[in-house]
């Protein structure tokens, strides 16, 4: 950090960056990818159900796609993120296209398990470039969150206005020592709300239902959550980075009975203030007089 971005009187404690397996939700999408070409590339020329199951590349091509889209959905379902969708549907159009545009047909049991692979290892290349992006910059003063590829974000916390910290360790993390802390802003930042509702959902109201048998919900839950680069996220080691953030939190809150003080000492200036005027309304008349009388 330069120090001309430091304010008076700070000085840095740490600077962070997400453990390498931090964001192994978007690795695992890239794992898949290779597992699921490596299968596609078996099923397809090596295994006994190739003549009959893939005799053909439009079998080939629709279980390799319906099976993307279908953990597509799946994984969009369970973290709410539907974006997982659209990018295996993006990754199955490439593909699909490709095999077309160049006329590769009969090799397309070969195509596609390398296809697949190779974009999962550029998946694997852009997720290790995003977590190279974040930095978490923590001072005597505040926070400050770095982060983004493309488009840089940044976010300043002061500890003053840390209301409550939230914490969490997956498998992973305790097994590695990294974990994710997100501060609880006074204006409710870190906070999100959680709402599961499958498409082909239709909204009466206030009141939400499903469509042709489609499920849906429409309960919503605050839980605490922020984007990546608004966290410290995955951070190590977790334990040492979490007492640091609620020891600096707890030196710059102002606790009831330091609000009290400092109430009791604006009152006291006050008082003050009120008997110094009252001392130059009463002086003022006898410089007057003192002013007046050896004129006479």
């Amino acid at each position: 950090m330069d120090r001309n971005d430091l304010l008076e009187n700070e000085h840095v404690e740490k600077i962070l960056s997400p453990h390498p397996l931090s964001f192994m939700s978007l690795q695992s999408l890239c794992i898949f990818l290779i597992v699921w070409g490596v299968l596609i590339g078996w099923f397809a020329n090596f295994s006994e159900w190739r003549d009959t199951l893939f005799g053909g590349f439009i079998q080939i091509i629709f279980s390799w796609s319906v099976v993307l889209l279908i953990v597509g959905v799946i994984a969009s379902l369970l973290t709410i993120r539907w974006r997982i969708f659209f990018l295996y549907l993006g990754v199955v159009a490439g593909g699909v296209g490709l095999i077309f545009w160049q006329n590769w047909q009969d090799i397309s049991g070969v195509v596609l398990p390398y296809y697949t692979i190779l974009v999962s290892i550029i998946g694997f290349l852009i997720v290790e470039l995003y977590r190279r992006s974040h930095k978490y910059i923590i001072s005597n003063l505040r926070i400050i969150f770095k982060g983004g590829v493309v488009t840089k974000r940044e976010r300043t916390l002061r500890y003053d206005k840390i209301t409550d910290i939230d914490a969490k360790q997956g498998v992973l993390g305790q097994i590695f020592g990294f974990g994710t802390i997100i501060p609880i802003s006074q204006s409710g930042f870190g906070l999100g709300s959680d709402q599961s509702f499958a498409a082909g959902g239709v909204e009466l109201g206030t009141k939400k239902a499903g469509f042709l048998g489609i499920f849906g919900g429409g309960k919503e839950v605050q839980t605490p959550r922020a984007r990546s680069y608004y966290e410290l996220h995955g951070v190590h080691p977790y334990k040492e980075i979490k007492n640091l953030v609620e020891n600096m939190v707890q030196i710059n809150v102002i606790t009831p009975y330091q609000q009290e003080q400092v109430a009791v000492q604006k009152e006291q200036v006050d008082v003050q203030k009120q008997m110094r005027d009252l001392l130059k309304k009463q002086i003022g008349p006898k410089e007057e007089q003192e002013e007046e009388e050896p004129k006479s």
